[in-house]
């Protein structure tokens, strides 16, 4: 997609952005993706009232084949996968033998293999540990980057324009609720605890939907295909920029840019969606089941609005949040929203409180306490 009319690539724009294939990647044939078509804005109102379709096929690609592949992900990982179905999909945490957040990845399983798309630059971590865990197991990761591109329908209309490619039906997320502190065994069912309905294209690939609309993981060399038929159908092309900026207003962490080396899945609300709290030990879980019996982690994720006086440039990740001179927090994704103007996502300690007059840099910021 990045040769469409008006592209303009992420990395012209920013040549550090994480939003590049890795080099390996790339060597391998993987291009970069558009930060934008020429109208960020209106491509983010596009997303957030209709549908647009967004080029993510920077993001690594992880498959598992192997008999034994649900059963040895459900161990290495926070998911409860023992379960999992062909047509179904869901996301996992890779944690720290301290529960510290080191990998996330979304997942697919289509009867004979698990496919994990995680973030650009990631896949050699994962894949490194994945491989590390395998001892005797009868499994089989590999990079499949190379051979796998992932599209995505953003926004309310993203199951209507997918009928395009001969799909239709797609169940909505299905997440189950987090339940309350000293909860007892068997309050949480034994199933991943967020299922997302996963259907094959006939195209080939398949496709997931989840929380912001429809993901495509399409065969690279089918990938123009499907771009010309979902634009030939009048869907509209969107960037990165644009996904970014709803995935932000929808409070959606992104790991590796709103997490820290220091942060824990309860922190930013990957509880829900990645993590089974009673299937008993994987790495991290002491830490997890702690925090969750004390009911309060000591940081959280939280929207913030941003000023927008002081610069019309939103703050880099990592930049510090200050309250009275003191640091007590980090900025993660900062985006220009077409509604909400300058809005961020922050991890703040747990104590601060809502109605807080908070800096970042010289820009004024406000908790979004809905």
């Amino acid at each position: 997609m990045i040769d469409i009319a008006g592209a303009v690539a992420v990395e012209s724009i920013d040549e550090a952005s994480r939003d590049q294939p890795d080099p390996a990647h790339v060597a391998a044939g993987v291009r970069g993706v558009a930060a934008h078509y020429g109208d960020p804005l209106r491509e983010q109102r596009t997303l957030d009232t209709a549908v647009g379709l967004v080029d993510r096929s920077h993001r690594g690609v992880i498959a598992v084949p192997g008999e034994e592949r649900a059963s040895w992900l459900h161990t290495v990982t926070s998911q409860h996968l023992n379960t999992l179905a062909a047509n179904e999909g869901t996301e996992l945490l890779v944690l720290s033998p301290h529960g510290h957040v080191e990998q996330h990845a979304m997942v697919a399983e289509d009867g004979e293999t698990t496919w994990l798309d995680t973030e650009p630059g990631a896949t050699e971590g994962l894949l490194t540990y994945l491989e590390k865990m395998r001892f005797f197991s009868r499994v089989d990761p590999r990079d499949a980057t190379a051979e796998r591109a992932l599209l995505s329908l953003v926004g309310p209309a993203a199951t209507d324009a997918l009928a395009t490619l001969g799909v239709t039906g797609l169940a909505e997320p299905d997440v189950v609720a987090v339940p309350g502190p000293k909860f007892p065994h068997g309050a949480v069912p034994p199933r991943a605890s967020a299922r997302y309905d996963v259907r094959p294209l006939p195209i080939g690939g398949w496709a997931r939907r989840g929380p912001l609309g429809v993901d495509l993981l399409v065969p690279r060399s089918a990938m123009d295909q499907v771009v010309a038929e979902l634009r030939g159908a009048g869907v509209p092309v969107a960037g990165l920029w644009a996904y970014e900026a709803i995935r932000v207003a929808a409070r959606q962490p992104r790991v590796g840019v709103d997490t820290d080396h220091r942060t824990i899945p309860a922190e930013v609300d990957l509880i829900a969606p990645a993590v089974h709290l009673d299937k008993g030990c994987y790495r991290g879980q002491e830490t997890v089941a702690r925090v969750h019996n004390m009911g309060r982690p000591p940081r959280r994720l939280v929207l913030l609005h941003l000023d927008g006086v002081t610069t019309d440039q939103p703050p880099t990740a990592g930049t510090p949040v200050t309250l009275d001179g003191r640091a007590v927090g980090f900025v993660g994704s900062a985006v220009l929203h077409h509604e909400l103007g300058q809005i961020a996502l922050a991890v703040l300690k747990r104590n601060v409180p809502d109605d807080a007059a908070l800096l970042i840099g010289e820009t004024a910021a406000a908790i979004d306490p809905s």
